[in-house]
């Protein structure tokens, strides 16, 4: 019995439908999966339904952006009220900042000399959280880039011509937000942050879990983060972190996490809102 607890769909940076995600899923005999589309959780309710068709358990969530210390996290956000009012409304305004976001890099690239339109990139996004990929899906499908890592490695990179900052809250506020709608917040890919100095500080924050097991986690990386979710108990995740095609084949399949693991994030997820229950 083994989950997938990181994937993005159409309605954020993947080329997987939420109905084919789940199909995937199924493909890889998972039992549990959470859909965890940026700033978004738009794609929940198809993906939910699906997989209820095919018997697969389903997780929402979703995956902010935020800072602390200056250093980007990203923090996973699990068994969330979708209904919750302030964690939709801003979800909105986090949604809008991508959107400007999109308009900024296709300046940049017009002062460059490049012919890329901000109505061209969301023509491809056809969503509300567009992001860098498909500013060079765009690039690519107008014969500006070959590839898209062309497109990335040319213009938008960071310290590249088309690198517009992200939009970031601080990560108490992301962990508030997210307890706030009765979920649990899970550092995502700490590896890649470079910063495990900066874990204490989400620790003291409030942070729940740390996603220990991820496609671009050594075995050493995954052995180093179970050892410091055991120094800190924190809940353990794991996650594929697929994008269907945008890496040039899907991720899924090559991180198995033990259910168990889902069973613990949904105790503490239940134990917060229990809490918060009495205290109201």
């Amino acid at each position: 019995m083994f989950a997938d607890l990181h994937m993005h769909t159409t309605f954020s940076d993947g080329t997987f439908s939420p109905e084919e995600m789940a199909q995937a899923a199924q493909r890889h005999q998972l039992a549990c999966v959470a859909l965890t589309d940026h700033d978004t959780m738009a794609g929940c309710a198809r993906m939910g339904a699906e997989c209820a068709r095919l018997g697969i358990e389903f997780v929402q969530a979703t995956e902010l952006t935020c800072e602390v210390d200056d250093v980007e996290v990203h923090l996973l956000g699990y068994f969330i009220n979708p209904s919750n009012p302030r964690f939709l409304s801003s979800l909105v305004e986090f949604q809008k900042a991508r959107q400007n976001r999109i308009h900024e890099m296709a300046a940049c690239l017009q002062r460059k000399g490049v012919p890329l339109q901000a109505a061209a990139v969301f023509a491809i996004a056809q969503c509300e959280s567009p992001g860098r990929p498909h500013v060079a899906r765009a690039l690519v499908q107008a014969g500006l880039c070959k590839t898209m890592d062309e497109a990335f490695e040319r213009y938008l990179k960071k310290h590249r011509p088309a690198w517009v900052p992200k939009f970031k809250i601080s990560a108490d506020q992301a962990i508030e937000l997210i307890h706030h709608a009765g979920g649990v917040a899970v550092i995502a890919h700490p590896a890649l942050n470079k910063s495990d100095d900066i874990i204490p500080l989400l620790v003291e924050a409030g942070v729940d879990g740390i996603e220990c097991f991820h496609t671009r986690h050594s075995t050493a990386a995954s052995q180093h983060y179970l050892m410091m979710a055991e120094q800190y108990d924190l809940a353990i995740s794991g996650g594929s972190d697929c994008h269907g095609m945008n890496k040039g084949k899907p991720l899924m399949g090559g991180i198995k996490l033990p259910v168990i693991h889902v069973r613990q994030l949904e105790a503490r997820a239940r134990r917060r809102r229990e809490k918060t229950s009495t205290a109201a």
